[in-house]
C-alpha cells in the first residue's frame, strides 16, 4: 500500500506495509512467542487443579403408577366415590396419579425444599466455616445447583433436574437423594391432605345420618300417632270392625278410625314393633361412616414419581473446561508474545 503526498518526490514512499518484513520479525521473536503461550498454557493448567470443580447429574421424572402410590391411591379413590355419589366432582377432575405427581413437581421446583435439603445433608455441613454469612452465602449458592426445568408438552419434553456439586459421585448421589427427598414431603403433604379430608367427609357423613334418621324418626311419630288417634276415636264410636272397603293404605288419616279397633290395635302393635323405616341410602350411609370412623391408613414412604432417567454418575466435567481454557490462554499468551516481539524490532529511522 502506497500514499503518494503532493508536493513531494514522486518517487518517494511515505507508508508501506511490508509483509515480508512482518513475518520475518514474527519468526525472530518466535521464542517469545512460543515462550509466552506455553507459560499461559501454564498456568491455565495450574488453575484447572486448583479452581473450583462442577459436576453435573441430571434426572427426568414423570407422573407415578398405581401400583406406586400403594394405600393412598385406594383412600384417595374412596373419597371420590364418596363426592361421586353427593354429585360434588366435577366432571374433568384429574386422576389421583396426576394430583400426586403435581404435587411433587411443586415441592421439586420450591425453594423451600431445596433449601431444607442441603441443611440435613453432610455435605454441605462439611463446607460450612462457621460465619453466618459466609455459611449463608454459600447456602443460596447450592440452592441455586438445584436447577428444575418444566416439561413442555408442545415439544414433548418432560419434567427434568439438574444439580451441581464437584464430584461426580456426589453429582449423582444427591440427586438421587434430592428427589427422594421431595418425593417424601409431597406423600407427607397428600397424607395431611387426605387426612383433612376423610374429617370433613365423616363430619358430612354423620350429619347426613343424623338428618336421615330425624327424617324417619319425625315420619314414624306421625304414623303412631294418627293411628293412636284413630284407634281412640273408634274406641269412643264402639267401631269393632272395618266399615269401608278401601284398602288401609289408601285411607287418609282422618278416616282411618273406620278400620275398626282390632284392626288398629294391631297396626299400632305392628309399628311400634318395627320402628321407624329407613330406605337404602340409609343403609349404605350408615356403611360409609362405619369405614369413615377407622380413619386413613397412612402411608409415608408411597413414591409420587417415576423416573425416565434414572440419575448417573457424570463422566465429563462442567466446569473448569481443561482443553478449552488451555487452547484459549495459550492463543491468548502468543499474541502478547506477538505484541512483544514486534515492540522489540529495530527501528529505522
Amino acid at each position: 500500500m502506497k500514499q503518494n503526498v503532493p508536493g513531494n518526490n514522486p518517487g518517494m514512499v511515505d507508508n508501506e506495509l511490508d509483509i515480508r518484513g512482518l513475518f520475518r520479525t514474527l519468526w525472530k521473536g518466535k521464542l517469545w512467542i512460543v515462550g509466552m503461550a506455553v507459560l499461559f498454557a501454564a498456568v491455565a493448567l495450574i488453575y484447572t487443579f486448583f479452581a473450583k470443580q462442577e459436576w453435573s447429574a441430571n434426572a427426568i421424572t414423570d407422573r407415578p403408577t398405581v401400583n406406586m402410590l400403594g394405600g393412598y391411591y385406594s383412600q384417595q379413590q374412596f373419597l371420590r366415590n364418596l363426592d361421586l355419589r353427593a354429585n360434588m366432582s366435577p366432571v374433568d377432575q384429574p386422576s389421583v396419579m396426576d394430583e400426586a405427581y403435581k404435587e411433587f413437581v411443586m415441592q421439586l421446583s420450591a425453594y423451600d425444599t431445596r433449601r431444607d435439603f442441603w441443611l440435613q445433608t453432610d455435605y454441605y455441613k462439611q463446607r460450612q466455616v462457621g460465619n453466618s454469612k459466609a455459611d449463608a452465602a454459600l447456602l443460596d449458592e447450592l440452592v441455586d445447583n438445584i436447577q428444575f426445568t418444566a416439561g413442555d408438552i408442545a415439544r414433548n419434553t418432560s419434567d427434568s433436574v439438574k444439580l451441581i456439586a464437584e464430584t461426580a459421585p456426589d453429582a449423582n448421589n444427591l440427586l438421587r437423594q434430592y428427589v427422594a427427598f421431595a418425593s417424601q414431603r409431597a406423600a407427607s403433604h397428600l397424607n395431611e391432605e387426605l387426612t383433612g379430608a376423610w374429617s370433613a367427609r365423616t363430619v358430612q357423613m354423620k350429619a347426613q345420618v343424623k338428618r336421615q334418621e330425624a327424617v324417619a324418626k319425625a315420619i314414624y311419630d306421625r304414623k303412631v300417632h294418627s293411628v293412636e288417634q284413630a284407634l281412640k276415636i273408634a274406641q269412643q264410636q264402639n267401631i269393632a270392625k272395618s266399615e269401608t272397603e278401601v284398602p288401609a293404605d289408601e285411607l287418609p288419616d282422618s278416616e282411618m278410625f273406620m278400620l275398626g279397633r282390632p284392626m288398629l290395635q294391631a297396626r299400632l302393635e305392628s309399628l311400634q314393633a318395627v320402628g321407624p323405616n329407613y330406605d337404602i341410602d340409609y343403609d349404605q350411609n350408615r356403611a360409609m361412616l362405619s369405614t369413615l370412623n377407622v380413619g386413613p391408613t397412612l402411608d409415608a414412604r408411597f413414591q409420587t414419581y417415576r423416573y425416565l432417567r434414572t440419575p448417573e454418575e457424570p463422566v465429563k466435567r462442567d466446569s473448569p473446561r481443561r482443553v478449552f481454557l488451555l487452547i484459549m490462554w495459550g492463543m491468548v499468551g502468543a499474541l502478547i508474545g506477538a505484541g512483544v516481539a514486534l515492540a522489540r524490532r529495530p527501528k529505522f529511522l
